[in-house]
């Protein structure tokens, strides 16, 4: 019979509702703890959309996916609070971006996920999900640190080809901040965040934002996002994104089983 500290320790996906005992219990046990790191920022996705959009998205695939493999044999995905700020530029000109350095996103990454490895934890998933180029950068260049040393790190890293090509459309053509693609996954988690008569109202805007970044335009409104947003936020629907999380978490289930292998 299992005791009510055994039920909690089987039961949570939070890594900060353990207790000491708890998760010495995890270390030790049968399954192959691995550490779900959600990363995201605070900035404007359009009028429509939260400041919190891309940590939400984040924490949401840790979340689900932390669920999803909760009664898996071989493996344990255990959720880290997550880290909310990230290198924020292309959005400055807009009320409610916070920003930190590249540098000083990787040294933060480093020596969280070196203190976790530290105490035990060797196996890491960084989970982004916000796409500034510097940003991407940023923790890429802490994987790379971290994976040459004790640890197993990994980013899920969507700018990736092969990942970004199982995405949806309007992910590929890379017209997606605040548009069908995001707003549709904050529906799916916290729809009481999102404005949805004026999504409904926001024209179209293509935008192809990886172009216009090679092109040197380092700003949201140098690349014509007057209102902070590009894609179909209008299109957006709790349903879209449901069937994105859906892929998310399988892609996610995919590098958490090769972290553990």
């Amino acid at each position: 019979m299992f005791t009510m500290n055994q039920v909690a320790t089987q039961a949570t996906v939070a890594f900060a509702e353990l207790s000491s005992v708890q998760a010495d219990a995890l270390l030790g046990g049968p399954r192959t703890p691995v550490l779900l790191l959600p990363v995201g920022t605070v900035e404007p996705h359009g009028p429509h959309a939260p400041l919190g959009t891309d940590v939400l998205i984040a924490t949401a695939i840790c979340e689900r996916t932390a669920r999803a493999l909760s009664r898996d044999g071989r493996v344990r995905a255990l959720v880290l609070p997550a880290v909310p700020y990230g290198v924020t530029r292309y959005a400055s000109a807009f009320r409610g971006a916070v920003s930190v350095s590249p540098e000083t996103l990787t040294a933060l990454i480093v020596e969280l996920c070196g203190s976790l490895i530290g105490d035990g934890w060797r196996r890491i998933a960084i989970v982004n999900h916000h796409f500034e180029p510097e940003h991407v950068a940023a923790l890429r260049a802490a994987a790379v640190v971290l994976s040459a040393g004790d640890g197993r790190v990994a980013l899920l890293d969507l700018t990736r080809r092969a990942q970004a090509s199982r995405l949806t459309d309007e992910f590929r053509r890379g017209s997606c901040h605040a548009g069908s693609y995001e707003t549709s996954l904050v529906l799916g988690e916290r729809p009481d965040l999102v404005d949805a008569p004026l999504a409904a109202l926001l024209p179209a805007l293509e935008v192809d934002m990886p172009a216009a970044i090679a092109g040197g335009r380092t700003d949201f409104v140098a690349m014509g996002m007057e209102r902070a947003y590009c894609g179909a936020p209008g299109q957006a629907t709790a349903g879209e994104g449901e069937r994105t999380y859906a892929l998310l978490v399988q892609m996610l289930i995919e590098l958490i089983r090769s972290l553990a292998a």
